[in-house]
């Protein structure tokens, strides 16, 4: 199957699972739902779109900073079109496994050879993972002592297998990018056996590639932990844009006129319960998987109508706000 029947295949199950949800999130209230989303107070609706492109400028101003250990003349405004774009190649493919391949082809075209751009999302992925976690800790630990979900069933174990593979995720990744000599073993260990069974022509001269290929990935990996205080402000960086992520149902809630049913913890709280669930979900955009999560865990202080506009109109502006943002600077961008 080629690239462009899988993408268009993808496409066309992101569509009919989003009829789906739709369906069954309006069958019931389709009348009040439309009316609260008609009548939206327009300010908060703007709150929250402000808030997921300070998510964007969060992340772009981390692949900024990172991109500039390599090339010292990378612009934000470069970073910044990066992202955008990537929202769109993360919102087609499942598990956003899209979006990382096409920033290592952007930066390509920019300047930034792949070996350093590897590095660059890499080291990205790293510091985005670890607040994810943090976030994850802060989540579980509150929730264990206030017991915020009591009708979430089988979610919650949910959440704490997305946490466990979340937190398997970034050793991992600490493996890939500092472990140098295990790197050298799995990779000459895997090329000596494809040159066995003569799967590769020439194994002597691929040995040779990966080595030079794995020395300049490590030089570049060691960059990110180098400097401590850059470290540990991309992880900041990454937490205040998660944080503004989850707290726009917080503000399409105040929108709709609610100022008392969710406080900026509890929803911040419950978002990052919401989002670890989307890990699991194997159709772009961890479409359906995401809005029974929120349905589930929101609706332990939202009900009825209300609750399922604010999931819809959440999802539109983290979700499919950001294909068409996406697809725009993608095609302004080729013209």
């Amino acid at each position: 199957m080629n690239q462009k029947l899988k993408s268009k295949l993808s496409i066309l199950l992101l569509i009919l699972v989003t009829i789906i949800v739709l369906y069954f999130a309006l069958k019931d209230d389709f009348n009040d739902i439309v009316h609260n989303i008609l009548t939206i107070n327009i300010w908060w609706l703007l709150v929250s779109i402000f808030l997921i492109f300070g998510y964007w400028f969060m992340k772009s101003l981390v692949l900024y900073q990172t991109a500039r250990h390599f090339k010292a003349d990378y612009r934000m405004s470069q970073a910044f079109r990066n992202i955008l774009l990537t929202q769109f190649f993360n919102g087609i493919t499942p598990f956003a496994s899209g979006g990382q391949p096409f920033q290592v082809y952007s930066l390509k075209k920019e300047g930034i050879k792949i070996t350093d751009g590897t590095n660059i999302i890499i080291q990205d992925f790293i510091v985005y993972q670890i607040a994810l976690v943090i976030l994850g800790v802060f989540a579980i630990v509150t929730n264990y002592f206030c017991h915020f979900y009591p009708e979430v069933g089988f979610l919650k174990q949910l959440v704490t297998l997305g946490f466990i593979i979340n937190t398997f995720v970034i050793v991992i990744l600490f493996i890939v990018a500092f472990a140098k000599k295990i790197n050298y073993f799995i990779a000459f260990k895997a090329i000596h056996f494809l040159g066995k069974i003569k799967l590769l022509k020439n194994p002597e001269k691929t040995s040779e590639n990966w080595k030079n290929y794995i020395t300049r990935f490590h030089t570049g990996a060691k960059i990110l932990m180098k400097d401590k205080k850059h470290f540990v402000s991309l992880i900041f960086l990454n937490l205040v844009a998660l944080m503004s992520l989850y707290l726009v149902p917080l503000a399409i809630l105040y929108g709709l006129g609610d100022y008392d049913s969710l406080s900026g913890g509890l929803t911040i709280i419950t978002s990052a319960y919401v989002m670890l669930i989307g890990s699991f979900v194997p159709i772009p955009g961890g479409t359906g998987g995401l809005e029974y999560s929120f349905l589930t865990f929101y609706g332990n202080f939202l009900s009825g109508s209300v609750l399922k506009s604010v999931m819809l109109i959440w999802r539109f502006i983290t979700y499919y706000f950001g294909i068409i943002i996406g697809a725009i600077a993608l095609n302004a961008k080729e013209k």
